[in-house]
């Protein structure tokens, strides 16, 4: 059995539980375990982020995309890449480009939007200048078919159910609008997503940790 470290607000914490849950992988969790920069932290993750993958003789594993690509090999039985190399790039190219190019870039906005801290106007620009780049990169990348990258689901799909919601509230809050509205089969996609057990079952604990959060 492996453990899961991180929080359920983490949407890369988050994406990982999702592809363990589907591929019926046991594990513990530990989902109170936050990013940090004590030594004794570091040995487990060594940027000091979560999440992290302990597996059962005690070797770690970081960086949720790493993590992905372990879960892929050790556990075959049900996979969640294509077998054709060239299409399981391409479900690899269009995770890149989402985490990369579109999350990791709204992800400079969290602070301004979420904890109401000061941005300059050129950093602001610069990200929606950056986001919108990223979203066409990811327009020509999509198929909905029914699935994100085609006709099964993927690890592309977990990493859709957790990041763009998340980007679609933040330019909402930090612009006026979302600017995934441009997308049109991407809100059904995602509720059809959301109705797969282990998808709502995440789903319903980041809701949970949300609004436990708040009540702090």
């Amino acid at each position: 059995m492996v453990k899961l470290s991180g929080f359920h607000i983490s949407n890369y914490h988050n994406k990982v539980r999702i592809i363990l849950l589907e591929k019926g992988v046991a594990f513990d969790e530990d989902s109170n375990c936050r990013p940090s920069q004590s030594e004794e932290f570091l040995t487990r993750s060594p940027m000091g982020k979560v999440p992290v993958l302990e597996l059962d003789d005690g070797r770690r594993l970081s960086e949720s995309a790493v993590i992905t690509e372990y879960l892929e090999e050790a556990y075959p039985q049900k996979p969640l890449l294509p077998k054709d190399p060239y299409a399981r790039a391409k479900v690899r190219e269009l995770v890149a480009h989402m985490e990369l190019d579109v999350e990791l870039v709204a992800r400079r906005l969290y602070p301004h939007v979420y904890s109401k801290k000061e941005i300059s106007e050129n950093a602001k620009q610069a990200a929606e200048r950056d986001l919108a780049r990223g979203i066409r990169a990811l327009e020509r990348l999509v198929k909905f078919d029914p699935y994100i990258a085609g006709g099964e689901l993927t690890v592309a799909d977990c990493a859709a159910f957790v990041h763009l919601p998340l980007v679609s509230l933040t330019t909402k809050l930090a612009f006026g609008r979302d600017y995934l509205e441009g997308i049109a089969p991407l809100k059904p996609y995602l509720k059809k997503l959301g109705e797969r057990p282990a998808f709502a079952r995440v789903n319903e604990d980041r809701k949970a940790a949300q609004a436990a959060l708040s009540k702090k």
